[in-house]
């Protein structure tokens, strides 16, 4: 079993900055998938950023040039820099991680960006 917590949430201004955190319980570097992904309030949840092994990333269009996915493996920790936030980016953000077959959850961060 593996445990992600986020951290990093909270209300900024449009235009503003976050950096959302994830916590993982095991270490990232087993990790062949972590990722970002958002709800908004009715609406699905969509997958926002992805790294891979090896170092590879990819963005949904909506944020590409604005979000940055790192993963920390020292740290355990998989970060999501957010900047030029914009109304339309508000939502819960989940943390996610695929270990051994396995994928994982973590219980959300509220973002909330006022115009």
């Amino acid at each position: 079993q593996v445990q992600l917590v986020e951290s990093g949430g909270g209300l900024v201004q449009a235009g503003g900055s976050l950096k959302l955190s994830c916590q993982a319980s095991r270490s990232t570097v087993t990790s062949t998938t972590m990722a970002w992904w958002r709800q908004a309030p009715g609406k699905q949840r969509e997958l926002v950023a992805v790294s891979g092994t090896g170092g590879g990333t990819n963005y949904a269009d909506s944020v590409k040039e604005r979000f940055t996915i790192s993963r920390d493996n020292i740290q355990n920790t998989v970060n999501l820099q957010m900047t030029s936030l914009k109304p339309e980016d508000t939502g819960i953000y989940y943390c996610y991680a695929h270990y051994s077959g396995q994928t994982y959850w973590g219980q959300g961060t509220q973002v909330t960006v006022s115009s």
